[in-house]
């Protein structure tokens, strides 16, 4: 990569792929938060913070890391096709 095409603002190869697979990560944690809150605050009024204790597991997070990577490599090779 060229200082010209730092300066543009294109991040290195390493940290796109990392942006891009803690995004999904992100996006994953806000999706189970929502669903976990909404079943655990209508069922028995239990709090946002008993919600995010019960998501961050480590079975959810490797899940999360894997589904990011399989989304990571999705996309790569349709931004390769378009």
């Amino acid at each position: 990569m060229t200082d010209t095409e730092t300066k543009r603002g294109r991040l290195p190869g390493v940290w796109r792929a990392v942006l891009e697979t803690a995004f999904i990560i992100f996006l994953f944690y806000s999706n189970l938060l929502m669903g976990e809150f909404t079943r655990a605050n209508s069922a028995h009024g239990k709090t946002l913070a008993h919600a995010l204790i019960d998501i961050f597991t480590l079975t959810n997070f490797t899940i999360a890391v894997i589904s990011a990577l399989i989304g990571y490599v999705i996309f790569e090779y349709l931004r390769g096709k378009l």
